[in-house]
């Protein structure tokens, strides 16, 4: 799999979603600031609504902004047999289940990105799965909770 190809992938699905949140937010301060959107009467809360709405939206475009820059800065490195999962690193795990991808971002965690039939899920480190992973090598076992479930991971490869 293609790594720099697939980082490409998420930066383009950061840049869309950016591009969401931002048309979003627009149109919140919009109907916030509208004359019509003033209240009639103690009651009316339409533009207060609008405004947290409008607030809401500008943070989540922050923070995907924050996240596409992450990504972009990101350095691509080649993981060997012997080196330790860390930030980068795509890595195929063998569960009950079958066989899962993942690559460890520094943001935007829960992301899937699909590259020809392969799909990988983002995880940060912060992640409880990102926790367990960092600091183990192609080839490692261990037991863990996954789907609430008892499972025995076995790390297929590391790149």
């Amino acid at each position: 799999m293609n790594k720099a190809a697939l980082v490409q992938e998420m930066i383009a699905q950061l840049s869309e979603e950016l591009e969401g949140y931002a048309r979003s937010a627009r149109s919140a301060h919009a109907e916030a600031t509208d004359e019509q959107s003033k209240a009639e009467n103690k009651y009316d809360t339409r533009g207060l609504e609008a405004s947290y709405l409008a607030r809401g939206q500008s943070r989540q475009a922050a923070e995907t902004s924050e996240a596409l820059e992450q990504f972009a800065a990101l350095p691509l490195r080649d993981f060997g047999p012997a080196d330790p999962i860390d930030l980068g690193a795509l890595v195929e795990l063998d569960t009950k289940a079958g066989t899962v991808s993942y690559f460890i971002g520094p943001r935007a965690g829960g992301m899937e990105v699909k590259q020809g039939r392969r799909e990988v899920l983002v995880i940060t480190p912060q992640s409880p799965l990102g926790q367990q992973l960092l600091g183990k090598k192609a080839g490692d076992r261990w037991e863990t909770q996954l789907a609430g479930k008892r499972a025995t991971c076995r790390i297929v490869s590391v790149a």
